[in-house]
């Protein structure tokens, strides 16, 4: 049974963000996901959690200069040394959120470094979070991200995650299945999905093409919803759409399984 996180990012931003999380709770939702919890301390976050007993299913390692078109820095070569105190922020914050997955953003590819050095250095890289972050039980996830949306990032096709996921070899590195970047890049999802089934750690979802609810669009998601079941998937599954009009009036589609 699929089972929905809001993603406090861009669903109820009607309210400012401390207020969401209270907002989630009431309309059924039983856990969270965001994009950067670095604007506020751990344990202001950690006490809205526990205020609306909701768990935080996943949030986003440091991306570097986010507000300059910086999208994370694992594969940057000469960013190593940040990439480990982002690895040490983050686990501060996953501690004090009792969450259990990490993305750690790959980050676009620089035109001062061939491919095959982004390459190693992610490697390097997802192996050291992934070590760092096994003493606590967390996972780290590889997110690729479509092409048209984020040109020139790292990662942009599942299979090319999967194959890093074996090179970097670590057990708690997994699959950030993000249905709406899937579609766009590669399709053919419930083949997709029986395919990396077995390294799938987070699902997330939205319309395609237009990213809103996942009522609408080229997508049949009850039909995936099953497929995501067939496949052993059973944890989170993150709603990260922007909302057609307003968060609650789009959420009619979710009610069921809530």
């Amino acid at each position: 049974m699929a089972r929905f996180a809001a993603n406090l990012t861009m669903l109820f931003t009607e309210v400012p963000f401390i207020e969401r999380f209270g907002q989630a709770s009431k309309a059924g939702f039983k856990a969270v996901e965001f994009l950067f919890p670095y604007e506020y301390e751990a344990e202001l976050l950690a006490e809205q959690l526990n205020t609306h007993q909701l768990e935080q299913a996943l949030f986003n390692m440091p991306p570097g200069d986010w507000a300059a078109g910086e999208r994370g820095i694992a594969a940057l070569p000469d960013r190593i040394d940040e990439f480990e105190q982002s690895v040490e922020i983050a686990l501060h914050y996953a501690q004090a959120l009792s969450c259990k997955k990490v993305h750690a953003m790959a980050g676009l590819l620089s035109p001062d470094f061939s491919v095959e050095a982004h390459r190693e250095t992610f490697i390097r890289n997802l192996r050291y979070a992934a070590d760092r972050f096994a003493v606590h039980g967390i996972c780290v996830m590889i997110e690729p991200l479509n092409s048209r949306d984020v040109p020139g990032y790292f990662v942009a096709h599942q299979r090319d995650a999967v194959a890093l996921i074996k090179a970097i070899d670590r057990p708690n590195v997994k699959l950030q299945f993000d249905v709406y970047h899937a579609q766009i890049m590669d399709g053919d999802l419930s083949v997709l999905i029986k395919e990396v089934a077995d390294y799938i750690g987070h699902v997330q979802i939205a319309s395609v093409p237009y990213r809103h609810e996942p009522d609408e669009g080229e997508v049949n998601y009850p039909f995936l919803f099953g497929e995501l079941d067939k496949s052993g998937y059973q944890d989170w599954i993150g709603c990260e759409y922007n909302p057609r009009q307003g968060t609650l009036e789009g959420l009619s589609w979710v009610t069921p399984y809530l």
